[in-house]
């Protein structure tokens, strides 16, 4: 396990702290730190505040990804996902929610927007070489091994 530092924007005191729902759970989910209600109008984008400031150990990122249910039962998902946090990173935790759907969305205060998950990531160093090694699959793009 790894220990992450979490700091509290401010007035956010009331909301919880990102937790494992089940133990199986490989995300936690976020919280929305919005003063007042906000509505996404389909097609519209915002980014929603979180609330919390982390700092990963290095080796580490946070990936933000969108909930399904959010997203089966109201069109609700993220503009960039998965969003990355780096383990340089102090700023506030935002999220870039998107309507897809076809009715206005109405965020709250404390309503679960995302979910972090956090994991190892390594460093690569490139060898540029004149040929690759073969595959099974060779150059096949998207969609190249069936459906």
């Amino acid at each position: 396990m790894v220990k992450v530092k979490v700091k509290r924007r401010p007035g956010t005191e009331d909301l919880p702290l990102p937790a494992y729902m089940t133990a199986g759970a490989a995300g936690m989910d976020l919280y929305a730190a919005v003063e007042e209600e906000v509505v996404l109008h389909p097609g519209e984008r915002r980014l929603i505040p979180t609330g919390l400031y982390i700092s990963l150990p290095p080796g580490y990122e946070a990936q933000i990804r969108p909930r399904s249910g959010l997203a089966l039962r109201h069109g609700i998902s993220m503009v960039n996902t998965p969003g990355t946090i780096d383990s340089d990173y102090r700023g506030e935790i935002g999220v870039i929610l998107i309507n897809h759907g076809r009715e206005p969305f109405t965020v709250r205060r404390g309503d679960r927007i995302a979910q972090m998950v956090v994991s190892r990531v390594e460093r690569v160093e490139w060898e540029e070489v004149d040929v690759l090694d073969e595959s099974e699959r060779g150059s096949g793009g998207f969609g190249h091994t069936g459906k």
